[in-house]
């Protein structure tokens, strides 16, 4: 991630999660960002790391991703049960590209769980990178649409 910073820390025998310098940068790209990704990223409680709807500390649950050329993928992920009231469900349209890249240094926990995430805008759309506890997901779209309780 471009602004973001969630790495793991040896010293501190944890993740290291700091979104303010993207939070400072977020503003510039109120224009740039599609309407659903602005919504996303702009929401006051996506990075108060606390709040219910934060993204931190959520499960990965499923992934759907683009098999035609429309380009709507899914991904569904779980609430943690100590934290949030809902999970969240984000449907991706006009995607071209999707990867998965997996680290496997963590063995430890039952699932992969949200550290932080970044928006950013890209030519035709938005690059929406995922930072898991085991793995990072990245999509570029046209524009995606994050609803809490849309996995239910």
């Amino acid at each position: 991630m471009k602004f973001v910073k969630a790495e793991w820390d040896d010293e501190m025998r944890g993740f290291d999660l700091d979104p303010s310098s993207y939070l400072a940068e977020l503003p510039k790209m109120r224009d740039a960002l599609p309407t659903g990704a602005w919504a996303h990223a702009s929401d006051a409680e996506h990075y108060r790391m606390r709040s219910s709807r934060c993204v931190k500390d959520l499960e990965l649950a499923e992934i759907s991703v683009p098999t035609d050329k429309r380009g709507i993928g899914v991904i569904d992920f779980a609430a943690n049960q100590w934290k949030h009231e809902s999970g969240l469900r984000i449907r991706y349209s006009g995607v071209s590209h999707f990867s998965i890249d997996y680290d496997q240094s963590i063995d430890w926990m039952r699932a992969d769980t949200v550290l932080l995430d970044e928006i950013l805008p890209r030519e035709g759309g938005c690059l929406h990178e995922i930072a898991l506890t085991d793995a990072s997901i990245t999509v570029h779209c046209r524009d995606f649409e994050a609803v809490w309780g849309g996995t239910e």
